[in-house]
Order: C-alpha cells, then sequence, then structure tokens
C-alpha cells in the first residue's frame, strides 16, 4: 500500500517522510489551511528531495490557469483537486491529476471508479480534518485504484489494509501542530500501512 503525507511545510519534514518510506508527499496550495504554503517555499523544499517522490499540489476551487502555473513554479509533479469540476476543466490542466472525492453517503465511493481517485470524509472544511470515513462502505468493492484519506493514525491504519487500497494519505494522523510532523508517528504510520 503507497503511502503519501500531506501538509508538508518543511524540508525536515519532507525528509522524515521520505527517510521513514513515504511514496508521495503533499502540498497545500489552499490559504485558509493551516499547513498553506507558498509554491516559491516549495520548491526551495522539493528542489532539494531525491528522486522517485511523487510532489502532490493541493487545490481547492481555484482555475486550470492557476493550477498550471502553480505546479510549474514549486515544482510539484501532480495535482490533487478537491472540489468538483467538469472535463473541460481537467482538460485544461496541463499536469497529471488526481480528483478527490468528498463522500457524505456510500455510493460516494464508487464515483470515478475507472480512475484512481482520493476518497475523504466530507466536511465543510477542506482536508486535515481527522475526520474519519465510515469504512464499511468499502466492503465488497474493487478499492485497487482508491487512495483512502480521514482520519488515519499509526493506531488504525493497519486495520485499513485488507480492503485492498491502492494508497493511505494522512496529514493530521501524524502531527505535532498543524503542518509540524512528529517523526516517530510517521514512522509508526507508514510501517502500519505496510
Amino acid at each position: 500500500m503507497r503511502v503519501k503525507i500531506c501538509g508538508i511545510t518543511s524540508y525536515e519534514d519532507a525528509m522524515i517522510a521520505i527517510d521513514a518510506g513515504a511514496d508521495a508527499l503533499g502540498f497545500v496550495f489552499y490559504k485558509p489551511s493551516p499547513r498553506y504554503i507558498a509554491p516559491k517555499e516549495a520548491h526551495a523544499i522539493i528542489k532539494q528531495l531525491p528522486p522517485f517522490i511523487e510532489k502532490v499540489a493541493l487545490f481547492v476551487n481555484e482555475t486550470p490557469e492557476f493550477i498550471n502555473a502553480t505546479c510549474q513554479e514549486a515544482s510539484a509533479t501532480l495535482a490533487q483537486i478537491h472540489f468538483e469540476a467538469d472535463e473541460a476543466f481537467f482538460g485544461a490542466l496541463q499536469v497529471p491529476y488526481l480528483k478527490v472525492i468528498r463522500a457524505q453517503k456510500p455510493e460516494d465511493v464508487l464515483l470515478y471508479a475507472q480512475e484512481y481517485r482520493l476518497v475523504d470524509a466530507y466536511c465543510e472544511a477542506y482536508g486535515g480534518s481527522g475526520k474519519r470515513l465510515n469504512i464499511e462502505w468499502f466492503e465488497g468493492i474493487d478499492c485497487s485504484k482508491i487512495i483512502l484519506a480521514g482520519g488515519l493514525t499509526p493506531k488504525n491504519v493497519a486495520s485499513v489494509k485488507k480492503y485492498g487500497f491502492y494508497g493511505v494519505d494522512v496529514s493530521s494522523g501524524v502531527e505535532l501542530s498543524y503542518g509540524k510532523k512528529e517523526k516517530q508517528k510517521v514512522r509508526e504510520f507508514i510501517a502500519h500501512a505496510r
């Protein structure tokens, strides 16, 4: 199971995640978030990272032009789209992207079933709330293209392995405070996910 550590705001935390075995790092380009990072600051971190790590840029309610420009400035390799958009929007993106489903009911987890997608619990705020999805919603469905997010911690991540998710995404579950990761929690989370 692949692991993304989201809400990276420092080179130190990026390397803690990479050294622990993270496959991807998330950078939040949503100003109201306490984990927001400016594209220039993200670039300063990303340019120092080793190869083969996915650098994911998280966006909320932005235009394709803004997303394209920000990913280029930050050197991000994937855009994570935390809002509903039409096919024309996705067609205008010049970077690979990942759709996010903010699930409110069981059928929501089946949206975009042919695509890799991230499924998170719905909440008014966007991302990093620590709110957990009803895991029973994934019983009996193909989860091989789903990245699960929302309320995951080092203590509970092993319990979702049986569903066969493509990956898991964590932010608040491995933090000391907003945007500051706790080394031991990051290590334990990744070890238990694997």
